[in-house]
């Protein structure tokens, strides 16, 4: 019961920061936090150092908890995705993973090509064929998993630690279009394929036919979701 309370008073927190409900400037109190949550001084304090450790608050003496600026948030964290997925600010947070995975994971599959070793290929190849058989199925759930662990797979080919670490963040983004409504009832087969051909040249040690499907793939994606984010002005943090 514990862990769940602390849960429930991160996920509250958080989520009303990141929306923006809570907006930059504000001043939080202990005891307002208690009452508004119903829990007890412990767990507020607890959900309140998760908070600060991805950028969200600050302690300030004498003052209280103030809520940071977007710039200070650790916006790669997954709850941070999540969180902004969950609220309207959904079509800004699409548009600029879209343009990170665009601008990263071209690069990545490059890289696997050049660098990994060969069962990587392989593997991505058993991911692709799997992902195909699901979509094929109509087994949205098991597809869903299968694209982010594919996608998790190249970055960890790449060799680049940081493309890696990506990992997590950008599975956060595929499940928050699924839940959004935003990923295809049912795959279209050349999307499907080009997941094959990503994994092919892979395996095939072709790093400019590895970067240019994955290439293919981001466009389709973008394609999918750019709704969300048309004339959504772009704000400069910190600015």
């Amino acid at each position: 019961m514990g862990s769940r309370l602390h849960d429930l008073a991160v996920e509250h927190l958080g989520s009303r920061i990141v929306s923006g409900e809570l907006a930059s400037g504000t001043v939080l109190r202990t005891e307002v936090l208690e009452a508004d949550l119903r829990v007890s001084r412990s767990v507020v304090r607890e959900a309140v150092r998760v908070a600060q450790s991805l950028g969200l608050v600050e302690s300030v003496r004498r003052v209280g908890i103030r809520v940071l600026p977007m710039a200070s948030w650790n916006v790669f964290d997954p709850s941070v995705i999540r969180w902004r997925l969950e609220s309207e600010r959904k079509g800004a947070q699409l548009r600029s993973l879209t343009e990170l995975r665009t601008a990263v994971e071209p690069v990545a599959a490059e890289l696997a090509a050049r660098f990994a070793p060969a069962e990587h290929g392989t593997e991505l190849m058993a991911i692709a064929a799997a992902m195909r058989a699901a979509g094929r199925a109509g087994d949205a759930g098991a597809f869903l998993e299968r694209d982010i662990e594919f996608h998790r797979t190249v970055l960890r080919s790449s060799g680049n630690e940081m493309f890696a670490a990506l990992g997590d963040a950008i599975g956060e983004v595929l499940r928050g279009r699924a839940s959004s409504g935003l990923m295809p009832a049912h795959p279209s087969e050349e999307a499907m394929q080009w997941h094959v051909d990503v994994a092919d040249a892979i395996l095939a040690g072709r790093p400019e036919a590895a970067r240019e499907a994955m290439l293919r793939v981001l466009g389709r994606t973008a394609d999918d979701v750019a709704r969300t984010w048309r004339d959504l002005p772009r704000s400069v943090p910190g600015a």
